[in-house]
Parts: structure tokens; C-alpha cells; sequence
């Protein structure tokens, strides 16, 4: 609809162009005609064409007008602007005809004379033709008289052909007005175009974070609208297979339940110890292994509804509680970030701001998957390392979650490679885990528009936990 509304505007702005173009070229023709007549009737004293006048002065303005004082005339402005137009007359006339003097009294500009046409044996009539073209297209309304050779001087009145009156509607205008629409129009269509794809593109690419749509709404062109459906589709049955997926590990977890405990009765029953461990081992991994695979379903799934949370009094809880069962965790106080300031027409050094960490961080998320994400990597750092210490780094746009251990083995290189689901190091053989743990971290930082990374320290290797604070 843009885009035709666009082309119509184009249109009617070629056409108002080119027809007041024409009319106005049309229009000067006619005065330049009446000009050429004006002249030959002052000349021969005949009739003056059609819409042109000639009114004798009478006595005392033949007086004014003969010692030049124009604006003393009695129809005359007494602040006009004079413009005197001498008109010789021909060469093949210039002993006998007789040159014309005219005088041009405009209430607002003065006539120039210096850009009228002039070739090499231009006749008289062709220089009044010119003047009266030049007059018909400078809207002024002027008052003018003239006279040929020592005639009497006349007023001559042509306001039907060269007044403000018989000039045409001019649209060039209103012609560019709706030029500079209609391409903008254009112009506006042509940007929102690729700006619809793009704007879609980014809002797909962050579909999994926090307070992401289920689904989107068909906005913009036709083709937009069907990629728009197609995806909306393709998200559906996607959340449908992961429910079917939770539901079907769900009930396998809890049909499960039954036999497992039957194990663990008959397993009571053997007399031998170490066989009795090795089967109370296997049930104890069995189930563990499913409840990590259906934990990690749930969180892929994003079942948890986001809401503003402190992650200051969220990380004193987590160790709080490790810290009551006597586990060497330790939160360590963020420490306060010094902001640099702008230079000052008035200072010749920097300022500088001092921000306090003291205050609580509040994020938008899930705090049960964060709280999981969390103690999964206090437990890696406690299963490879001496002790955990927690800290937290927080700016405008996002918060971090600091865990460093403590005599870890293991290189930020080798855990990167654990990302990926049941994952497990060399030395990691004799700890308990299922290769599940890191991978639901990086889930649920990727569910708050972050990420998880590794990096070696001197003590061992720190996880930093990067979320988005909304």
C-alpha cells in the first residue's frame, strides 16, 4: 500500500511538473506576443492588443513624468521602485523612428535588465516582447507608463497580461513537497524492509532467555509474515517433544522407583558386604543418572517462571548453607569499582567515582536453576579442589559469578571440554557424578542471555558464571 501510494504521488508530481511548466511557458509566450503588439501600437498608433490599455496622463503628470519624478504621478506609489527601460528603435529605423522610454513603478523589487535575451539585430518590438515577458513572469502588479519619442506619455495598463491575476496556478511547489514524500516513503519501505528481518533474526537469536516469547507475532511484508509462522510451527512442536521427552523421563524415573527399591531390599539380604555395596552402588547410579537427565530436561525446557531476584542475598544463602554442614566455602566481598570520569574545560586531570559493591544486585531470572547452577559449580570446585570461594562482579549490563578452587588438577582447557553431556575427565574416574552437572550450568547461563567459562588461576581454576542482568 506504501509503495502504491509511493508511485501515485510520483505521478502527480510529474504531472503538476510538467503542466505548470507548460502553462507558465505558455503564459510568457502570450506576454511576450502582447509586447511585440504593445510595441507596433505605440509606434503606429493603432489599437493595443487584447487586455493591454493606454491612458493619456493628464497635464501636470505629463509634467512629473517628463522631469523623471514618476512617483509624484497621481496613481502612483510614492514608495515604488523605479526601474527605466529605453527601448531605441531599430537599426533600418534609426534615423527616422523614434526610441521608447518606459518606466516601471513596482511596490517590491526592481526590474534587471541585464539578463534580458539580446542578439545581434534584435528589433525594438523583440526587446518590448521581453520586458513584458519578464513583467508577466515576476508576479508584482506594477504600474507603468511610457512614451514614444517626445509623445505624450501614457499609462499603460496590462494587469490581464503581464498582473498577478493572469498568471497561471504554479504547483512546481507542491510538485517537490510530494516529491521529497514519496521518496521518503520509498525510502522508509526500502529501510524497514531488511530492518524487519534483522529486528526478527535478533529477537529468534535471544528466544531462549529470560522472559523470551513463546511465540511471535506475523509483522511486516507477506514473506516475513510466512518465515514468522513457519517458526512459530517449528517452536511449538519443539516445546512438545521436549514436554513428551520430561514426561517420558519422568515416568521412567517414577516406574523406576518400584524395582529400585525392590533391589535395594534384596540387596539387604546379601550376606557378603562387598557385593551388597557394589549393588547398592549401582542402584544408587542408576537413579542418579536418570534424575540428572530429567533435571536437565526441566531446565532446557525453561519451565520455571522468571522474577527480579537479589543475587547478593542468593549467593549468602548458598554458602550460609554450606558453611552450616562445616563445607570450606567462602564468599569473598565484591570489591568497589572506581569509575573514571570525563575531562573538564575547568580541571586539566580526570575525576574519578568511586561505586560501593555493598548494595544487593538484583537480575531477572529463574532463582531455583540459578541456585543450581550455582551449587553445581561449588560441588565441582569442592569434588577437585580444597575448598570454594564465591565472589560476584556486577556492572550496568551484567552480573558474573565468580567460583575459584583450590588445588585443582585440572586446566580451564580440560573442563571446556566437559561442556558437552555426559563428558568426563581422566582424573575425574573415581568421583561421583554422571557428566551431566557442567552442562546444565551452561544451559541455564544460556537461558539468561550469558555464558560459562574457565580460566587458570594461581591456586587453580575460577568459573565465571556471566548472566544478563534484564
Amino acid at each position: 500500500m506504501l509503495v502504491f501510494t509511493a508511485l501515485i504521488m510520483g505521478g502527480g508530481t510529474v504531472w503538476m511538473w510538467t503542466k505548470s511548466t507548460s502553462d507558465w511557458r505558455a503564459h510568457g509566450t502570450e506576454a511576450y506576443d502582447a509586447g511585440v503588439t504593445l510595441y507596433y501600437a505605440m509606434q503606429n498608433g493603432t489599437a493595443p492588443p487584447e487586455g493591454i490599455e493606454f491612458v493619456r496622463l493628464p497635464a501636470d503628470d505629463q509634467i512629473h513624468a517628463t522631469y523623471g519624478s514618476f512617483r509624484q504621478i497621481a496613481d502612483a506609489s510614492p514608495a515604488s521602485r523605479i526601474t527605466i527601460v529605453p527601448i531605441l528603435p531599430d537599426v533600418a529605423n534609426q534615423i527616422t523612428g523614434a526610441s521608447v522610454t518606459m518606466a516601471i513603478l513596482s511596490p517590491a523589487i526592481t526590474y534587471g535588465l541585464a539578463d534580458l535575451p539580446h542578439r545581434d539585430g534584435q528589433t525594438a518590438a523583440e526587446t518590448m516582447g521581453a520586458i513584458t515577458r519578464k513583467m508577466a513572469t515576476l508576479c508584482n502588479d506594477p504600474f507603468i507608463v511610457a512614451r514614444m519619442g517626445d509623445a505624450d506619455w501614457i499609462e499603460v495598463k496590462g494587469d490581464a497580461v503581464w498582473g498577478c491575476a493572469a498568471a497561471p496556478p504554479d504547483r512546481r511547489i507542491l510538485a517537490a513537497l510530494l516529491a521529497v514524500v514519496a521518496t521518503g516513503v520509498l525510502m522508509t519501505v526500502a529501510l524497514n524492509l531488511p530492518m524487519s528481518f534483522l529486528s526478527f533474526a535478533g529477537q529468534l537469536s535471544n528466544r531462549r532467555r529470560v522472559g523470551g516469547p513463546t511465540r511471535y507475532d506475523p509483522i511486516g511484508p507477506q514473506e516475513l509474515q510466512e518465515i514468522i509462522t513457519a517458526v512459530n510451527s517449528y517452536l511449538e512442536i519443539e516445546r512438545e517433544q521436549l514436554a513428551g521427552r520430561a514426561a517420558v523421563l519422568s515416568g521412567v524415573s517414577h516406574d523406576l522407583g518400584t524395582p529400585a527399591t525392590r533391589l535395594r531390599l534384596r540387596a539387604a539380604l546379601i550376606q557378603d558386604p562387598g557385593l551388597r555395596s557394589k549393588f547398592e552402588t549401582d542402584i544408587d547410579s542408576m537413579t542418579g543418572i536418570i534424575e540428572s537427565v530429567l533435571t536437565y530436561t526441566h531446565v532446557e525446557m525453561g519451565a520455571e517462571e522468571p522474577r527480579n531476584l537479589s543475587l547478593t542475598s542468593l549467593l549468602d544463602a548458598i554458602v550460609a548453607n554450606y558453611q552450616d554442614v562445616g563445607r570450606p566455602v567462602t564468599l569473598r566481598k565484591a570489591e568497589d569499582v572506581i569509575v573514571q570520569g570525563g575531562r573538564s574545560i575547568f580541571m586539566s586531570r580526570q575525576g574519578y567515582g568511586v561505586m560501593s559493591n555493598d548494595r544487593d544486585t538484583v537480575v531477572y531470572g529463574r532463582p531455583v536453576s540459578l541456585e543450581r547452577a550455582i551449587t553445581n559449580l561449588v560441588e565441582n570446585a569442592l569434588k577437585y579442589g580444597r575448598r570454594a570461594t564465591v565472589s560476584l562482579e556486577a556492572n550496568a549490563q551484567s552480573a558474573t559469578i565468580i567460583i575459584e578452587d583450590e588445588g585443582s588438577e585440572s586446566s580451564a582447557a580440560e573442563i571446556e571440554e566437559l561442556l558437552a553431556p555426559f563428558q568426563r575427565g581422566e582424573n575425574t574416574k573415581t568421583i561421583d557424578g554422571h557428566g551431566l552437572g557442567l552442562t546444565i550450568v551452561a544451559t541455564i547461563a544460556k537461558l539468561h542471555g550469558g555464558r560459562l567459562k574457565f580460566e587458570d588461576s594461581a591456586t587453580g581454576v575460577t568459573a565465571r558464571l556471566v548472566i544478563q542482568r534484564s
